[in-house]
């Protein structure tokens, strides 16, 4: 088995079934959160100044490939390696239309990306980590080039892909002002998920911002919540783009949401925003789609997590680098880094479109792992 549904089997199949032999459109959205310079929140990056070059730097080696001379090189990590080297490797070989998005950096990206006209996220813990106006500008953003995504990719699908630091505390926060008890299930860079941490950072954020505890008053409903004041309050601004994206690619094309609980977030604040502004949207199109490392994590729930969420199908790659001479890459199987920058996504996708299984897959993430080294 090379891909597995976990939920929603019969509607996950038949998009699988759907897209075999297609090439997709491959669109990663950058952005960057305050909240990733808390101490020990991610270990994509092993200390809070490399992870603001964390997803420059994932950017640049998706665009490029092993350099001799990076401009942003590949950011130390805790352990294992970044998961761009399996997003890297699929996109050599199927060479797909490739779009890099910035929704809001910190520092500049070194490849050519499509600038959102964005900003950067106050640490969530404020209660106001963006602008209305910013969110507001950022949708617009999305649905447009949702429109063009979808334009490129006729007749297959879109994966949409993020890299964010932090933006699993993110995801929870906005999952939880949306209503989901998702407390202990979102997923981690680290190996036993920081719960506690995430939570106490996700509740004083959401306190803040008038939006916890939920219902302040026994037995009075709070007027519904409107998702775009929630994402200002507490989100990043790559979950408001990506959220317009797929509800606008959704109309005629697949969407492969690439990553884990920070796509099922992004797949409920999606819901949520075609609900709040009837925007019409196919739902029945998406998918979740990620790696066996978060769909099984014991130190997280994804699975219980995507059943909350709603009828969205959760797919995941088998991958498995059990057998790989590079302890880089054996750290995944000890729940290092677990997914990032589509790599999910990708792996998926190199299965229906190439039709690679695990030792055609590990061998071409080896082979970056070898350059890299050589180098």
């Amino acid at each position: 088995m090379t891909v597995r549904v976990y939920t929603q089997f019969e509607q996950g199949n038949q998009w699988l079934h759907r897209y075999q032999g297609c090439s997709p459109v491959l669109a990663c959205v950058l952005g960057f959160t305050a909240t990733a310079l808390i101490p020990g929140i991610s270990a994509a990056g092993a200390t809070p100044e490399t992870r603001q070059y964390t997803a420059v730097a994932d950017a640049e080696f998706l665009y490029n490939g092993v350099q001799p001379y990076p401009h942003y090189p590949l950011p130390p990590l805790d352990a294992g390696a970044s998961p761009v080297l399996i997003t890297r490797a699929v996109w050599e070989a199927l060479q797909c239309p490739l779009y890099l998005f910035n929704a809001g950096l910190t520092v500049v990206p070194s490849v050519p990306t499509l600038d959102l006209g964005g900003v950067p996220a106050q640490c969530l813990t404020s209660g106001s980590a963006m602008t209305l106006e910013t969110v507001k500008h950022l949708l617009h953003q999305g649905l447009i080039w949702g429109e063009q995504l979808a334009a490129d990719a006729q007749n297959s699908y879109v994966i949409l892909s993020e890299c964010v630091v932090a933006g699993t505390t993110t995801a929870l926060a906005v999952l939880l002002g949306l209503g989901i008890p998702a407390m202990g299930k979102v997923n981690s860079s680290h190996p036993l998920c920081n719960h506690d941490s995430k939570l106490a950072i996700a509740t004083t954020g959401l306190q803040q911002a008038g939006f916890w505890p939920l219902s302040t008053m026994a037995n009075l409903e709070k007027p519904p919540i409107d998702p775009l004041t929630l994402v200002a309050a507490v989100g990043d601004p790559m979950q408001i783009v990506v959220a317009g994206m797929a509800i606008a690619a959704s109309r005629t094309v697949g969407i492969l949401l690439a990553g884990g609980t920070q796509m099922l977030a992004v797949y409920a604040l999606a819901d949520s925003i075609a609900t709040a502004f009837t925007y019409p949207w196919q739902p029945s199109n998406i998918v979740v789609g990620t790696t066996r490392w978060v769909a099984e994590d014991t130190s997280g729930d994804t699975v219980g997590l995507a059943q909350m969420v709603g009828t969205v199908p959760l797919l995941a790659t088998q991958l498995n680098f059990s057998t790989s001479r590079y302890p880089q890459l054996q750290a995944y199987e000890q729940g290092y880094v677990k997914e990032g920058v589509g790599a999910g996504g990708a792996a998926i996708a190199s299965h229906l479109a190439l039709g690679w299984n695990n030792p055609q897959l590990l061998q071409a993430v080896e082979t970056q792992c070898q350059q890299i080294i050589s180098q």
